[in-house]
């Protein structure tokens, strides 16, 4: 049998030379190849995980980013819906992706944040198993009702009427533990309201249940109630920002409102993008510059606040101290108002 040449020991030395850790994956690599890997990326489509149904108010944002950042990077991204179980069957689909950049995940404050208190036995770390990419928008929430079904005129009638009448009001949510869900939870628990919480799969059927009458409210996106708002179908009693929010300017704070329990009520949540651990720091900063030049285009900015939102722009680095320190705060919500989902 004929052997292949045993290697000397001064070729060994160079074969293992040409090889690196890479920090971020913990494999080796060949460092040309990782840094022409990061040089010539994206050179295929994006594929941007959505773990919302479409139509809802995370798929509104993404959609409203998903061209011109394709054009920003040269490469077109592809939305696909994953969706389920307040995002996290999107979320662990991403977190067990390849990290090589071409799989992402357009995460929120809930699926990032209060999931971690939420659900005790994620199949993944949702800080440890992402890089945060960068934020998109900080969206408000706003008190949304039926006025056929409860008729009241500003947030004290409101508190008024739901405490008379404990367990009696319904109130709609886009799913267990979405920021909608959170936002009413926080509110009820700083008020003391007894209400029945009514999960829907989505945006869309959320609505629909307090256009019906199915439910009596929802602390839903701006953007999502607005054109229900002016045609006139539901009434708006307070936004959940600490600021007014430009797009429905006559809508006053809760915070505002004076009523025991709201100083300080702040429910904003935030959408950004996240990649799989181990993504590749050069792609990682790449992905950020393209999200923040489309963030800074006029006509991107004019539609997100006609909308009801805010910009936020970060850097990777600010972004994970954004969502580590929003898990902390909606963690002691969940422990304050007593939520729990398995």
């Amino acid at each position: 049998m004929r052997l292949l040449p045993r290697l000397t020991s001064g070729y060994r030395a160079l074969a293992l030379s040409a090889l690196t850790l890479t920090a971020a994956t913990g494999a080796f690599a060949p460092p040309a190849m990782a840094a022409d890997a990061a040089a010539s990326y994206p050179h295929q489509p994006i594929t941007l995980i959505m773990g919302f149904n479409a139509g809802s108010g995370v798929d509104v944002i993404g959609r409203v980013v998903q061209e011109p950042l394709g054009q920003r990077l040269g490469q077109p991204i592809i939305i696909d819906y994953k969706t389920g179980a307040a995002g996290n069957i999107g979320s662990e689909f991403v977190a067990r992706a390849k990290p090589d950049g071409y799989t992402l995940y357009f995460g929120t404050a809930a699926t990032h944040g209060s999931n971690a208190a939420l659900y005790k036995k994620l199949p993944f770390d949702v800080e440890a198993d992402f890089v945060p990419v960068a934020p998109l928008v900080d969206v408000a929430n706003v008190l949304t009702i039926n006025p056929n079904v409860i008729n009241v005129r500003n947030l004290k009638e409101f508190v008024d009427e739901v405490k008379a009448h404990p367990g009696k009001y319904n109130y709609a949510s886009t799913g267990n533990g979405a920021g909608t869900h959170m936002a009413f939870a926080e509110f009820n628990s700083r008020l003391g309201l007894d209400m029945v919480h009514v999960p829907y799969k989505g945006g869309p059927e959320a609505i629909t249940s307090v256009l019906r009458g199915e439910t009596c409210c929802i602390m839903n996106q701006v953007q999502t109630v607005l054109s229900h708002y002016k045609a006139g179908k539901v009434r708006l009693l307070g936004v959940t920002t600490a600021k007014p929010v430009d797009a429905v300017k006559e809508v006053p704070t809760i915070a505002a409102s004076g009523l025991p329990g709201t100083k300080g009520f702040n429910s904003a949540i935030w959408f950004g993008i996240f990649a799989p651990k181990g993504t590749d720091p050069a792609i990682v900063k790449k992905l950020n510059q393209a999200v923040n030049e489309v963030l800074e285009l006029p006509e991107i900015r004019e539609r997100f606040v006609s909308q009801g939102n805010t910009i936020r722009i970060e850097t990777p680095e600010q972004f994970r101290k954004t969502v580590h320190e929003d898990r902390l705060k909606w963690a002691k919500v969940v422990k304050d108002a007593k939520i729990s989902i398995d």
